[in-house]
C-alpha cells in the first residue's frame, strides 16, 4: 500500500500554461539558472529525462517522469529541485525526481 501526503512538495514546479523565461535547477550544493532561450530539446521516458541546453545537459532520474517531459517541452517548468539524500529512498506514489545531474557541454554540437 502506498501513501502520499497532500502537503508533500513535488520536486518540480510548473506554472500555468504560459512559458517561463528560465529554469532554476537547485542541487544540494549548487544552483543553476538556465534561460529557456538556450533550450534545444528534451528526450526520455518514465525513469530518465535528458534536457539539452546550449551549454549544459540536464539529466533527471526518477519515476513516472512523463509529465515532467511534457512540462519541459512546453517550457512551463520554473524550478527543479534535487531531493535530500534521505528523501530518495521513500516510496511515493506518482511522479518523483530522485537525482539531478548537470553536465557542462565540452564538445561543439553538430
Amino acid at each position: 500500500m502506498n501513501a502520499v501526503s497532500v502537503d508533500r512538495q513535488r520536486n518540480w514546479k510548473a506554472i500555468g500554461p504560459e512559458r517561463q523565461t528560465g529554469l532554476e535547477v537547485v542541487l544540494l550544493k549548487r544552483t543553476y539558472v538556465f534561460p529557456w532561450s538556450q533550450f534545444l530539446y528534451a528526450e526520455g521516458g518514465d525513469d530518465e529525462i535528458r534536457a539539452v541546453f546550449t551549454t549544459h545537459d540536464l539529466i533527471v532520474r526518477g519515476t513516472a517522469l512523463t509529465g515532467l517531459l511534457a512540462d519541459l517541452a512546453g517550457q512551463r517548468i520554473a524550478r527543479l529541485q534535487e531531493p535530500a539524500r534521505t528523501d530518495r529512498f521513500e516510496e511515493p506514489s506518482g511522479p518523483v525526481v530522485r537525482q539531478l545531474i548537470v553536465e557542462r557541454v565540452q564538445e561543439a554540437r553538430v
